[in-house]
């Protein structure tokens, strides 16, 4: 078969949940083990993390800067969490999607919508589930790179972020966060076989059919 003829438009794996419920592992651990998809790496206000790498996590702006990329509708989307700015560029994602190249997210409820409405029929939404509360603390305080303060303002909004769960086409409770990524694998590969993805398919049954 052609190998042009196999393109498919890309899509969007939107991974969303509670801080602290793994969303970020899980999109890393994808990222290493399909070659097919690409991080989207979203513009912040907020600090970087001692962890965290400029271009690679997030790009860190200061807010005059954030206001400006909003004002020239440099964003697909954009949203306040905790006190700071998160915004998704627009090229990188309509670039790759055009490529046939998938991207995942890492973003909230909000987000989510904002993608959906940009173009529902490319969106693919997964939500993550922590197995309890208490687990979501410990993972919280875990993490060791936020305040306490920080921390108790992330378990205080986890119940409203959970609240959101219905919107989404897939929800994982994340009791390992192995078996969860290899779930969201899962879910990826029959995605992309779906058959109004595989746009090259209907010429191929054509040709069966001739």
């Amino acid at each position: 078969m052609n190998k042009s003829k196999e393109l498919r438009k890309g899509l969007m794996l939107v991974l969303s949940s509670p801080s602290g419920a793994g969303k970020t592992s899980i999109c890393k651990k994808v990222i290493s083990l399909d070659r097919k998809i690409s991080l989207s790496v979203s513009y912040t206000t907020r600090p970087k993390r001692k962890s965290e790498k400029e271009g690679k996590d997030y790009f860190f702006v200061s807010k005059e800067k954030f206001e400006d990329l909003k004002k020239k509708s440099f964003f697909i989307e954009f949203a306040n969490v905790f006190d700071h700015w998160y915004g998704t560029p627009k090229d990188f994602i309509e670039k790759n999607l055009n490529n046939g190249e998938d991207v995942i997210f890492d973003i909230d409820w909000q987000g989510a919508q904002k993608l959906s409405d940009f173009s529902k029929n490319d969106v693919v939404s997964i939500f993550i589930l922590p197995p309890s509360n208490k687990e979501l603390h410990e993972r919280l305080k875990k993490r060791a790179e936020d305040s306490l303060e920080t921390v108790s303002k992330r378990m205080s909004k986890a119940r409203s972020e959970i609240s959101h769960w219905i919107e989404y086409d897939y929800v994982l409770i994340n009791n390992n966060l192995e078996n969860c990524s290899s779930e969201v694998l899962n879910i990826l590969n029959a995605e992309r076989k779906k058959r109004n993805r595989q746009k090259f398919i209907f010429d191929f049954i054509a040709r069966l059919l001739d």
